[in-house]
C-alpha cells in the first residue's frame, strides 16, 4: 500500500517523533461499541551499528523485519509499543517499517495499516562521562545512560491507529534516578556506607529510565486512554551491588507511583509538569518489564508494585505455546513458580528459563474482554515465526462504558 508521508513534529523540548495522519482520517467515525487491541512486542529489532536499522528495513527483503511484521499483522494490534527498534531522528525507521513490511502482506497475512506512530530519543548510549561499572573506563556501553553502543540503540516505537494527542504527551526520558524518594540505590558490599556504589557526583547526573518512559493519550472518539509504555533494563549484567536489578525495580515502580492518587507528586516530565496521573484516567501500562513475579534475576517484588497496584488489572495473558514449550524444553523451567502458560519470553533452558516478563496492564474503568500471547505451538503451521524474537507478542482486548466512539 502506498500512503501520503506522515509528517514529523516536535513534542515538548524533544526531539521527539510523532507521526499523523491526514485530516481526514484525524478522528474516528461514530459506530458501535467495539473492542481495541492493546498489546507489546519486544522484536528485537535493534542493530549493532547506527543507521543499519535503516539500511536494512529500506529494502523488503529482511528475513527478521518479515518476521516481526507477520506476527503484528497475524496479532492484529490496534495500539501497539514495539521494544528495541532503534530510535532514528526524524522516525526514517518506523517509516520504512510500516511501507516495507507491514504494509505488505507477509507469507499471506493480511497487511495492516498504521497511519499514527510515536518514536523519541532513548537514554540508551548517551555518554555520562562516568565509569558506571567500575571496569577503569569511561565511554563505553555500560557507561551510558542506558546500556546502549550509540544514542537510540534498543529505542521503543509506538504504531496506532488511533490518534496520539501530541499536545498532551509526557516524557520522562531525564528523570534522575536519585529523585524518587526511596528508591533503592545500588550498594558497595566492599564499604560499610549503603547506597554508595553511585557517587553523588554520578546520582546528580544519572537518570532513572534505561529507555524513556512516555505517556501518550490515545484518542478513542470522545475519549482517551493513556498508553504508558517503557522497557526497564534487565536484571542482570551486573555484580553483587545489583545496580541493574535494583534500577529495574524502581523503573517498574515509577508506573506504579504514577498511576497511584497521592503517589505521584515527586514526579517531573521533560517539560517540567510535575504530578502522576489524573485520579480516574484511563490507561493501559505497557512493555517489557524484564521482570517475573516468582523466577528469574529481578529483585523480589519488583513486578508485583505493578500486578497489584490498586487501579490495575492483570488478566494474566497466556498461551498453550508457552506451556507445551516449557515442558519441551526442560531445564529451568521445571523448578519455576510462574505458570509456564504465563510465560512471555523464550530464553536459555539451563538459566534463566522461559519468563513472563512482557505486560499489557488494563486500569480500573476499561472492560477487559480478551487477551493473550502469540506463541504457537511447535505443530503449528506458525511455529516458524517464534524465532522472530525471544519475546513474544502480549495483547489485551478491552472496551469502556462513556462516551468512547469506535468505528
Amino acid at each position: 500500500m502506498v500512503r501520503a508521508r506522515l509528517a514529523f513534529l516536535p513534542v515538548l523540548a524533544l526531539t521527539a517523533g510523532v507521526l499523523t495522519a491526514p485530516a481526514a482520517q484525524a478522528e474516528p467515525a461514530p459506530g458501535r461499541l467495539e473492542p481495541v487491541r492493546f498489546a507489546t512486542f519486544n522484536a528485537s529489532l535493534s542493530r549493532a551499528a547506527a543507521g543499519q536499522l535503516v539500511a536494512d528495513l529500506s529494502t523488503t527483503g529482511d528475513a527478521r523485519a518479515r518476521e516481526v511484521a507477520e506476527v503484528i499483522q497475524r496479532s492484529r494490534p490496534d495500539v501497539l509499543l514495539i521494544n528495541e527498534f532503534d530510535y532514528v531522528p526524524g522516525n526514517r525507521a518506523a517509516d520504512l517499517f510500516r511501507d516495507n513490511y507491514l504494509e505488505r502482506g507477509q507469507n499471506g497475512a493480511e497487511p495492516i495499516h498504521y497511519p499514527y506512530a510515536f518514536g523519541a530519543p532513548s537514554n540508551t548510549g548517551l555518554p555520562t562521562g562516568f565509569d558506571l561499572n567500575r571496569d577503569g573506563r569511561t565511554g563505553t556501553a555500560d557507561d551510558a545512560q542506558g546500556f546502549g553502543f550509540f544514542p537510540g540503540q534498543y529505542g521503543m516505537l509506538v504504531l496506532s491507529k488511533y490518534p496520539i494527542d501530541t499536545g498532551a504527551v509526557r516524557t520522562f526520558q531525564e528523570f534522575r534516578w536519585k529523585d524518587m524518594p526511596g528508591a533503592i540505590l545500588p550498594d558497595d558490599p566492599a564499604t560499610p556506607a549503603p547506597a554508595d556504589w553511585y557517587s553523588p557526583e554520578i546520582l546528580d547526573v544519572l537518570r532513572l529510565p534505561s529507555k524513556s518512559h512516555w505517556d501518550l493519550p490515545i484518542r478513542l472518539g470522545r475519549a482517551s486512554v493513556h498508553f504508558l509504555v517503557s522497557h526497564p533494563t534487565p536484571p542482570t549484567f551486573d555484580g553483587t551491588e545489583d545496580r541493574n536489578g535494583t534500577r529495574n525495580h524502581d523503573e517498574i515502580r515509577f508506573w506504579a507511583d504514577y498511576v497511584t492518587p497521592g503517589r505521584g507528586g515527586y514526579i517531573y516530565d521533560d517539560a517540567g509538569g510535575r504530578g502522576g496521573l489524573h485520579p480516574g484516567a484511563r490507561f493501559v501500562i505497557a512493555g517489557d518489564n524484564n521482570s517475573d513475579p516468582h523466577d528469574g534475576d529481578s529483585v523480589p517484588g519488583a513486578i508485583d508494585q505493578l500486578l497489584n497496584a490498586r487501579r490495575v488489572i492483570d488478566t494474566r495473558p497466556g498461551s498453550l505455546g508457552g506451556y507445551l514449550a516449557a515442558r519441551e524444553q526442560g531445564g529451568a523451567n521445571q523448578n519455576h513458580k510462574t505458570p509456564s502458560f504465563l510465560d512471555t519470553a523464550d530464553f536459555n533452558d539451563d538459566a534463566p528459563g522461559n519468563l513472563r516478563v512482557d505486560y499489557v496492564l488494563p486500569s480500573r474503568g476499561l472492560l477487559p474482554v480478551g487477551d493473550g500471547v502469540f506463541w504457537p505451538t511447535s505443530r503449528s503451521p506458525l511455529a516458524r515465526l517464534n524465532g522472530a524474537s525471544d519475546h513474544h507478542l502480549v495483547h489485551v482486548d478491552v472496551i469502556a462504558p462513556g462516551p468512547w466512539r469506535i468505528p
